[in-house]
């Protein structure tokens, strides 16, 4: 059962601004009847270029319609580039939060206003290649929402898009993608100098510390149908959520004792040490609506 806000709930139940406005300025439309989310956002420009009007038609789930109404209400006032920067974040905080496994949704709104027709000549198009074939994703959307939320792991892609949520083909390019977005976030440092000279800053620490696993952990978990999230830093606490066969398997404080928390000590600092989030990982992960 998803927990939504109060606020989720009356967008919901009494959504703004549905329909369709006649002889619109722009129609933004994105989704498909066919991977269970639609959206098609008309508006109307005032005399200085600012949305004066916008209205919606969402075929979805509860949060879908939410964002949608929350994302016409957003726009109103604003000229094209700035509705433009209003992010999946945005309206999911205007909602007081999502659910992870409904994040999607809000995304879907953000694409509506990047993704609209002018007079029959369309002015944003999608960019990329699509990697998800199931829901027609491309790299350049899975790219963005991974640099947006600082997502590190293939579940919270799906969650953020829907990429990998159906066939599960494409998973392997999206885990490159990731190491590839997180590999060029992170500033090269030379460990061995800062672990000498004690200047690691805790910024500096979370950084490497998701480095090491992108590139010293995940791949040796991989090999095995298994996966690990990096939940929280506490000083030099690590806490760490295991996925996939890592989460069902009884080896698993040999795992986090004898590989996560040695490669971690080996290139980070020796006084680290690692706690598994059990609670996280007993969670269910449903990648679809």
């Amino acid at each position: 059962m998803w927990e939504y806000t109060d606020k989720l709930k009356d967008h919901f139940f009494n959504p703004r601004n549905v329909g369709e406005i006649e002889d619109p300025d722009g129609v933004g439309e994105v989704g498909s009847l066919a991977c269970g989310d639609a959206l098609k956002l008309t508006f109307k420009l005032d005399a200085k270029g600012k949305i004066a009007d916008a209205k919606f038609k969402t075929f979805g789930c509860a949060s879908a319609i939410a964002t949608s109404s929350v994302l016409t209400e957003m726009i109103k006032g604003l000229t094209l580039d700035e509705a433009a920067k209003v992010t999946n974040k945005d309206i999911a905080d205007f909602l007081g939060g999502l659910p992870e496994q409904k994040m999607h949704c809000s995304v879907m709104g953000r694409e509506a206003i990047e993704n609209y027709n002018s007079g029959g000549k369309k002015k944003h198009e999608l960019e990329g290649n699509v990697i998800c074939t199931c829901f027609g994703v491309t790299d350049k959307e899975i790219e963005r929402v991974i640099r947006e939320n600082n997502l590190t792991t293939v579940e919270e892609v799906t969650n953020y898009c829907k990429a990998g949520g159906g066939c599960g083909g494409c998973q392997s390019e999206i885990e490159k993608i990731i190491e590839k977005i997180q590999g060029d976030k992170i500033t090269e440092v030379p460990v061995s100098a800062l672990r000498r000279a004690g200047k690691l800053t805790n910024i500096q620490k979370i950084q490497l510390i998701q480095q090491t696993i992108n590139e010293q952990i995940r791949p040796a978990l991989r090999a095995h149908g298994g996966n690990i999230e990096l939940i929280d830093v506490d000083g030099n606490k690590v806490i760490v959520a295991f996925r996939g066969m890592c989460a069902r398997c009884r080896l698993t404080e040999f795992t986090m004792k004898d590989v996560v928390e040695a490669k971690l000590r080996e290139f980070i600092s020796e006084e680290l040490f690692v706690e598994e989030d059990k609670e996280s990982a007993q969670q269910p992960h449903n990648h679809r609506e």
